[in-house]
């Protein structure tokens, strides 16, 4: 009996696209694959942007982390290390995502919470202390104050004797999710931008090898988008990104092969490739044909992913371990370029060290023991992946072209188009668990009558009174007179048109703390007020 493969028994994804119970030869008649996926490292790049991809060497297995004092996420960086990690990731609490020294009253109980705090050069000596800074890049999630926290990692990095030119690593620097899904803004978005332009023209004349930004899905995600609707509001701001340097007088070749991005991956497995995919070749399309780019960096998309922590659960939280292994085996299979696996107990607080360890250990499983590694693409002409591929690619041009009309992502941002979209969706998502049409094991389908426990990640109350004392002794122990002729130039810099990361880089070398920059800031540019 022949496979019916028509539309009898369609399953809908999130995003729309209606799954077949079966795919066949005829579901992709008229596609071309030497135009649609043509060889690994080559465009489109759909299979991938380098030709063997993890055959000659796996990706970055970069574990996500930060917490506390400076100290305390350098021990657990130092752990990280030493059990074959290759790369470092680092969070920072709400403070320093926010321009706010740890003794600001804002800041009361927000210290070191969800990440490490960062109030000055001082804790970014030791932050860093004994780490091989020539040898290994160091990814940070910052945004507001991302200028800041990359000045602040090469001035140490100077002070320990390597040279701008040798480090590497990512600065977020992703202002416009912000406004979208995340929150962490502090100034207007076109002032935002500003500060992200002089980033790009500042790195690609100190800081050579690295990426200037990561252009974020993954908190659009987190947010409650859809897979969809997180590639196409991400390369949206890409865009937006782009143009704004094109604006600047900065030569599109110059900047675009230190763009980078972040996706999310989440429970749909072949959905989740079908989008790493997509995402690559439309960025290809666009670097080429809409901003002209030459250069064969210009057009890759290379990415980092993170598994998806919206999807965890505090109920059965082991079962965590699973649903992260299936999410990175699918960045693995869409051909990331680094990957942090999450701590299985993270529905619950900061991953202890023994989350933090089988998450470690669950990259190097899929590394050494699935034969993943073995070839580029593996999954590459699946009847059902590249039919996948394709409606993933159609949905996301279709908002890209709306964004379009709106005049761009800046314009759809202020307008509320794209959070409106994410609400809608997130309302669906939930529903759906509400009503048991998803299955969420443990938590609405197989619930276990006798919960069991799960250790906490502790927060030590003594770490605010300890961090704030340390940013007073900070400004008691410099010199103010120069501290503040250098917050001058920042203020001067501000209103004028040079690049704010030279006087900025000067101030924070005399001690200037994270706060009294962003204060400076706050004066020239205002603060962003949604909705008026």
């Amino acid at each position: 009996m022949a496979i019916d493969s028509s539309n009898a028994d369609l399953r809908r994804l999130d995003s729309g696209i209606d799954i077949k119970a079966a795919y066949l030869p005829r579901d992709l008649e008229g596609w071309n694959p030497d135009s649609r996926l043509g060889d690994p490292g080559r465009y489109p790049y759909t299979r991938g942007i380098y030709p063997t991809m993890y055959r000659g060497r796996p990706w970055t297995i970069r574990q996500y982390s930060g917490f506390g004092t400076a100290e305390a996420t350098n021990e657990r960086w130092q752990l990280l290390l030493a059990g074959g990690g290759t790369g470092l990731s680092c969070a920072f609490d709400l403070p320093t995502q926010m321009g706010y020294d740890s003794d600001h009253p804002r800041a009361e109980g927000e210290v070191g919470k969800v990440g490490v705090a960062i109030d000055s050069i001082d804790d970014m000596r030791v932050l860093l202390s004994g780490l091989p800074l020539d040898r290994v890049t160091t990814s940070m999630t910052i945004n507001s104050t991302a200028a800041i926290l990359l000045l602040l990692y090469q001035l140490v990095a100077e002070e320990q004797g390597v040279p701008a030119a040798k480090l590497g690593g990512t600065v977020q620097n992703d202002i416009l999710k912000e406004y979208v899904a995340r929150g962490t803004y502090i100034y207007p978005p076109r002032q935002s931008m500003r500060l992200v332009t002089d980033i790009f023209a500042y790195c690609n004349e100190n800081l050579p090898s690295w990426n200037t930004i990561s252009i974020s899905g993954y908190h659009i995600r987190e947010a409650g988008s859809t897979a969809v609707q997180e590639i196409a509001f991400t390369l949206a701001n890409g865009v937006a990104y782009v143009q704004a340097a094109l604006d600047a007088g900065l030569a599109v070749d110059d900047f675009a092969p230190r763009l980078s991005f972040f996706w999310n991956s989440h429970n749909n497995f072949f959905e989740e490739i079908a989008k790493f995919r997509a995402a690559r070749r439309m960025w290809a399309k666009i670097m080429t044909e809409r901003f002209g780019a030459l250069e064969e960096k210009s057009k890759l998309l290379r990415f980092h992913t993170q598994t998806g922590g919206s999807t965890l659960t505090a109920q059965q939280p082991e079962n965590n371990i699973a649903r992260v292994t299936l999410q990175s085996l699918a960045a693995v299979l869409g051909g990331t370029q680094s990957l942090h696996a999450n701590g299985f107990d993270e529905a619950l607080g900061l991953p202890t060290a023994k989350a933090a360890t089988i998450a470690l250990r669950t990259q190097q499983i899929v590394a050494n023991e699935s034969g993943v590694t073995d070839t580029a693409d593996p999954l590459a002409g699946s009847y059902f992946v590249e039919s996948l591929t394709e409606a993933v690619e159609a949905g996301a041009w279709g908002y890209l072209e709306k964004i379009d009309s709106m005049g761009g992502a800046v314009a759809a941002i202020e307008a509320g188009y794209m959070q409106d979209e994410i609400e809608q969706a997130a309302y669906e998502y939930a529903k759906s668990i509400d009503t048991t049409k998803r299955v969420i094991v443990g938590v609405n389908r197989y619930i276990d009558d006798q919960p069991g426990h799960t250790e906490v990640f502790p927060i030590d109350p003594a770490l605010e009174r300890h961090q704030a004392d340390r940013v007073a002794a900070t400004r008691r122990d410099r010199d103010q007179a120069s501290v503040d002729a250098a917050l001058g130039d920042v203020a001067s810099a501000a209103r004028g048109t040079s690049n704010l990361l030279v006087p900025m880089k000067e101030a924070l070398r005399r001690r200037a703390t994270l706060g009294e920059v962003s204060d400076v800031l706050r004066a020239e540019f205002g603060v962003y007020q949604p909705g008026r």
